[in-house]
């Protein structure tokens, strides 16, 4: 029998300070509608977080839509150990202009290879169905307007969880995209990489090509600086580690036909160790092991209009070392795909504002028009709605002095979340607002 359990907890977790008004423009991503941070709180304060926890008789997963839909811990019934890295405290290492990257859990990320929402709330869902109990987590994804759902489901009996992504493109134009699963799993020296054979392109002080059989790692311990590993070709679709310290590890499954990518990080042992370490007040480290549907995180693949994909991974706890040769991928009875759910935009303050600003001008209602947000609130209008467009045209022509200069703004900052970086000049050129003449400047 699998049981659902809702609840909220509270954590530790660490601040972060917002860098300030002005969208972050310098990226190769763009110009991105999300809040960017310049600094981690040294000291956690206690936040509320909604969990809702997949159980049955072997595993419990916690999952958390209030941090961008990630499994939050893994519970081995067989050996009443943690099979993930859950850090002590929440902090965030920043990671410009994409919010905070949360170390520990398994994040899965869309459309860019670390989540832009890991610090905020996403849709949730939850049923059983038979004997499967099933999460779904999402959202419509702000700067691309691409869905995107991830499915976590556990059936009676089966040691393993079982994640389905799935994302859409319901926009009119094609869009570039990554997705990648992310699992942190403690790190100790003796922590061993069990991976397969096959040529694998190394990120280190310099990236080359190696043979894993034969120059590979093969524990934490020989790993002397922060080092990536990305499997060119592999000689088996299964992968994980397993520290035999602790008697616990923790491996991925994935049909290589539809998700092939294969990454290992690891900040070794030596002069990067206090990264890992810096994660959480435990002081402890991590080891990353990855899967996804493309083979390295600098390739980007493009979705067209109407077009959708969806792949399936695995993630199996261990007691003891697995043998690679003999795990065979797992067939549970998924719901069909049209069955999944598929969120429209995220639940957060800040979007439902930009929905009322919306509404008003669907209504052409001025007195429901809200004002333009505050310099304090680092709101910019979302780049993926492609209906605010007009609707800052009309706000624009419907309002006058300040009001009329700080729509003017945000028109300049949606069409440069558009990669419209002409018509957001020629928008932020009409605007007495200090924040415009910021960002075009960083625009010229």
């Amino acid at each position: 029998m699998v049981k659902i359990d809702e609840y909220d907890t509270t954590l530790l977790t660490h601040a972060v300070l917002p860098v300030g008004p002005i969208p972050t423009v310098c990226d190769p991503e763009g110009v991105y509608p999300y809040e960017s941070f310049a600094e981690t709180s040294r000291r956690p304060e206690v936040k509320r977080y909604r969990m809702v926890a997949l159980e049955n008789e072997r595993l419990r997963a916690t999952i958390c839509p209030d941090l961008g839909g990630r499994v939050h811990s893994m519970l081995d019934k067989a050996s009443g150990q943690e099979a993930l890295f859950v850090p002590a405290s929440l902090c965030p290492v920043r990671i410009l202009p994409r919010m905070g990257f949360i170390p520990g859990g398994i994040e899965v990320s869309f459309p860019i290879a670390h989540t832009p929402v890991q610090l905020e709330r996403v849709h949730v869902q939850a049923e059983r169905r038979g004997q499967r109990g099933l999460v779904w987590c999402g959202e419509r994804e702000l700067h691309s307007g691409l869905h995107w759902t991830v499915e976590y489901s556990l059936g009676a009996g089966e040691p393993y969880l079982t994640q389905r992504v799935y994302f859409q493109n319901r926009t009119p134009a094609p869009c570039p995209w990554t997705s990648w699963s992310n699992a942190a799993v403690p790190a100790r020296p003796d922590t061993e990489f069990h991976f397969p054979g096959g040529p694998v392109l190394r990120h280190g002080a310099t990236v080359d090509t190696i043979d894993w059989a034969r120059e590979g790692p093969r524990c934490v311990g020989e790993v002397r600086r922060m080092t990536g590993y990305f499997w060119l070709a592999a000689d088996a679709p299964v992968f994980g580690a397993f520290t035999p310290s602790l008697g616990q590890g923790l491996y991925h499954l994935a049909d290589a036909r539809t998700a092939p990518g294969i990454k290992l990080w690891t900040y070794g042992l030596g002069v990067h160790e206090r990264w890992a370490r810096a994660a959480s007040l435990s002081g402890e480290g991590y080891v990353e092991i990855q899967g996804g549907p493309l083979r390295d995180q600098s390739q980007r693949a493009r979705l067209d209009s109407g077009e959708a994909r969806a792949h399936v991974e695995f993630w199996l706890p261990a007691t003891a070392p697995l043998d690679l040769d003999s795990i065979r991928l797992p067939t549970p009875a998924l719901p069909p795909l049209d069955t999944v759910p598929i969120f429209d935009w995220p639940p957060r303050p800040a979007v439902r504002y930009w929905q009322a600003v919306f509404e008003a001008y669907a209504a052409k209602a001025i007195g429901r028009l809200p004002g333009p947000p505050a310099l304090g609130e680092h709101w910019w209008a979302p780049s993926g709605m492609d209906e605010l467009g007009t609707a800052l045209e009309w706000a624009v022509a419907v309002t006058d002095g300040r009001a009329r200069d700080g729509w003017r703004f945000q028109h300049g900052a949606w069409l440069a979340g558009r990669g419209e970086v002409e018509g957001a000049l020629a928008a932020l050129e009409g605007s007495r607002d200090d924040r415009a003449a910021a960002l075009a400047g960083r625009l010229h």
